[in-house]
């Protein structure tokens, strides 16, 4: 049976990574896939989806006006085995609720990727719609520097600090986030410590 699936992690999980590494499992056994992502993320171009790791692959965008649903059905419907959705945080609750009719309805499993709070440890409104809707919800772990389960995307501005307030959308990676467990980023605020980002000297 189909399934909605929110596999939601930390800033630096290999989110992006999994994703892409799905996509070629289903590929490798002859399945066709519809790779999707909203058009908030144009860190790596319009239409491409890129990895850390150096992954990458041709993406469709997804506008917060379009409807998934219907697109689905009048382009992929009866010649696609898997949906698969990165950076799921920027799609509209309404659009989180198309992707949960794709699975009903054309009985086609969705995977949606990506992060479940933002900088101010709220959830984004299209996690917080897969958290109501989705079957299956599973944490891509990663580590605080500390050793710890990170579980803050902290954002850090540019003398290093970590801020609590501004725009919810705010789009970087290691320029300007970093994955921090609770303690730490509470320590960070209160103590208004230097947070040293990945990949700096």
């Amino acid at each position: 049976m189909a399934k909605l699936y929110f596999k939601y992690g930390a800033m630096g999980s290999s989110k992006t990574a999994q994703a892409l590494i799905t996509k070629y499992n289903y590929e490798e056994n002859d399945m066709s896939v519809w790779l999707i992502k909203p058009s908030a993320d144009t860190r790596d171009g319009a239409d491409i989806l890129r990895s850390r790791i150096g992954l990458q692959a041709s993406v469709e965008v997804m506008t917060p006006d379009m409807n998934i649903f219907d697109r689905f059905t009048q382009t992929r419907a009866g010649n696609c085995n898997v949906v698969i959705v990165d950076e799921c945080q920027f799609m509209t609750p309404a659009q989180v609720e198309q992707l949960r009719d794709i699975v009903n309805v054309h009985a086609v499993p969705v995977l949606c990727f990506g992060l479940r709070t933002d900088f101010q440890t709220k959830l984004f409104p299209g996690s917080m719609r897969l958290m109501e809707l989705a079957d299956v919800i599973e944490e891509i772990k990663t580590m605080c520097d500390c050793g710890a389960k990170a579980i803050i995307n902290a954002r850090i501005d540019g003398a290093g600090h970590i801020v609590t307030e501004g725009a919810q959308v705010v789009l970087g990676g290691n320029d300007s986030y970093i994955a921090m467990c609770h303690r730490c980023y509470v320590n960070g605020i209160r103590d208004n410590k230097k947070i040293k980002l990945h990949g700096q000297n």
